[in-house]
């Protein structure tokens, strides 16, 4: 993004780090797959797509908005995170793996339906839903969304549409601004957790096992899709929650219970945002380690 910017490269270089410990010498690795434009285009238009890919720059930055910006390789690395959502969810609901995680830049819950922002240009969560949908022939996806920020562009996506849930706990007031409690959505399938600056691991397990879990629950989803936010971290800059990475290694651990019971174990999980690079690192080994049932 530029130089000081919190979205930045070391981000997965950390990742890397955390994950090549001896206890995730069993990870299966691949190295995502760029998406299809039409696996795009199930979430984005057309011409949303194709103003994205004309403003990316040969060289330099081209500013999008005050928060989010390309350069010249912004394009592929956008086109290899959708692809590896996509990906992710092939390998998952052809029984190849029982679980994905998916280490990608940029994020993309804040990308709503045409509009960039929040460091993020394509929704990768709803790419990861629709393409299990067109794809894999599942009915019903449930989008749970842990990031310290609001998955707005997500709920903007599936806001009227009954056959996604979206499920966030989040910090309230911050950006972006929405996420309140009575934001429902047209279908009755948005529900939004929002904490307290300076709440920790309590109010997070309560939020997720009195109204998030409930509602996965009921819902019944054919897979579950993880908008894996680290900044919640009581470590990150841009937050005020107090998150351990024992919570998110919790929540994974609470989500793989019920993906047992209601989807035969299916979760896909993707990257979002973590920007104290310890705390990243911790979080992330953390999350994966549960995920292989390590």
């Amino acid at each position: 993004m530029s130089a000081g910017h919190p979205e930045r490269p070391d981000r997965l270089r950390v990742i890397d780090e955390a994950l090549a410990g001896e206890e995730f010498a069993n990870l299966l690795r691949e190295t995502a797959p760029a998406a299809t434009k039409d696996a795009i285009c199930r979430v984005h238009p057309q011409n949303y797509f194709e103003a994205i890919e004309a403003a990316a720059p040969a060289t330099g930055l081209v500013q999008l908005d005050g928060d989010t910006a390309m350069n010249a390789g912004t394009w592929s690395a956008t086109m290899h995170a959708a692809g590896a959502s996509r990906r992710a969810v092939e390998a998952v609901l052809s029984g190849t793996a029982r679980n994905a995680f998916v280490a990608m830049r940029p994020p993309g819950h804040h990308a709503e339906t045409a509009t960039p922002m929040g460091f993020c240009f394509f929704n990768n969560a709803a790419i990861a839903a629709r393409s299990a949908q067109a794809e894999h022939g599942a009915e019903r996806a449930a989008i749970i969304d842990f990031d310290v920020h609001h998955g707005n562009g997500t709920q903007d996506i599936f806001w009227a549409d009954p056959s996604v849930l979206y499920a966030s706990t989040h910090q309230m007031p911050l950006y972006p601004g929405t996420g309140a409690k009575s934001e429902t959505g047209e279908a009755g399938t948005i529900v939004n957790a929002p904490l307290r600056p300076g709440d920790g691991g309590d109010a997070f397990r309560e939020a997720v096992e009195s109204v998030v879990l409930p509602r996965i629950e009921s819902f019944a989803p054919d897979i579950i899709i993880i908008s894996a936010g680290f900044d919640a971290h009581r470590r990150d800059p841009l937050a005020q929650l107090n998150l351990v990475a024992e919570d998110f290694a919790w929540v994974t651990d609470a989500l793989m219970e019920l993906a047992a019971r209601r989807c035969n174990g299916r979760i896909v999980s993707l990257l979002e945002g973590g920007y104290d690079l310890e705390g990243l690192s911790q979080s992330v080994a953390a999350h994966v380690k549960t995920l292989m049932g390590a």
